[in-house]
């Protein structure tokens, strides 16, 4: 007792950080700088809210540029599949990021369906500009029964989807939608599927906020295995979390902590349902991490520009 009363009190005149001490660093506290990245996804899961308004192509390049400015690393900039306009507003992100030099890396969704992909290739091509692309499929046991799918279906279209996009030279994270409920014995065929046709990257999705940290951390020790045992310790973990429970931000930091290298936000939190992982609670908790060095004063001008331009107010 008497050790223990010494350790405490040694410092007692100075701030004490329960955070970091008797090795409790928390959150990410392993993390290199520069090897954990964010995905702003303001431009696509954040205007599937039914509440926010379509802003125009002019103020989505605003968008883009305030995120660069905060050192975002990557923004997905919509389904491109989805209509003409949906196409040509991606098309001309593509030019003017290409034409300006904004710094920040583009990505597009689809389904995984070779008509999904085929147009996120033709931008990359028409704009001379690399563009990631974010193949998705449902793959729990609910998903399967609504339609009518089963493991060795959603396995063989995930292949052929992934194969166009990775012969075009394009990178491919392969995301399993509603991962937190789906069987490991599922995920371990898609996982293999997908690292065997050439993505780099998967992306793990709390599509439904279902999960809690106990989840967080299981699933990403079971992708990290699954990971270990193909021999692909090199493919990068995407972390895509919901609020429903009110566990988003807490979760994303969980999975920072269990070995996610790169973490998915929009601004506000805006996004299907209840929404998504706020990008500025985010930034702020990674730079009290060390996990963010940007200057973060650049975070009032894009919060109130992403609250003007899709009419969302601050709370």
């Amino acid at each position: 007792m008497d050790d223990e009363r010494k350790e405490y009190t040694h410092t007692a005149n100075s701030e004490f950080d329960w955070n970091r001490a008797h090795g409790t660093e928390g959150f990410a506290s392993g993390r290199i700088l520069g090897r954990v990245s964010v995905l702003d996804e303001t431009l696509r899961d954040g205007l599937q809210s039914p509440s926010v308004t379509e802003p125009r192509v002019e103020s989505k390049l605003k968008l883009l540029v305030a995120m660069s400015e905060l050192g975002i690393d990557i923004a997905t900039i919509g389904i491109p599949s989805v209509s003409p306009r949906a196409f040509e507003d991606c098309l001309l992100l593509c030019k003017e990021v290409a034409r300006t030099k904004v710094n920040i890396r583009l990505a597009c969704a689809g389904r995984t369906l070779v008509g999904d992909i085929t147009p996120i290739l033709e931008l990359s091509q028409r704009a001379g500009l690399p563009v990631e692309v974010y193949a998705f499929i449902g793959s729990s046991p609910i998903r399967q029964y609504v339609e009518g799918w089963d493991v060795p279906l959603i396995a063989r279209q995930s292949a052929e989807a992934i194969d166009v996009a990775v012969k075009a030279g394009l990178d491919v994270t392969y995301v399993t939608e509603d991962t937190t409920r789906s069987h490991p014995h599922a995920l371990t065929t898609l996982f293999r599927t997908a690292i065997d046709h050439g993505a780099r990257r998967l992306c793990l999705a709390d599509t439904v906020g279902h999960a809690t940290a106990g989840g967080v951390r299981g699933l990403l020790r079971f992708t990290k295995d699954v990971l270990a045992r193909f021999g692909a310790t090199h493919i990068g973990i995407d972390w895509h979390g919901h609020n429903d429970r009110g566990l988003a931000l807490a979760n994303a930091l969980w999975a920072l902590e269990c070995g996610a290298d790169r973490v998915h936000a929009t601004a506000l939190g805006i996004g299907e349902r209840v929404g998504n992982v706020p990008m500025e609670s985010l930034l702020k908790n990674m730079r009290l991490l060390g996990l963010h060095d940007r200057d973060l004063a650049p975070l009032s001008r894009y919060t109130e520009l992403c609250s003007q331009v899709l009419a969302w107010p601050q709370s």
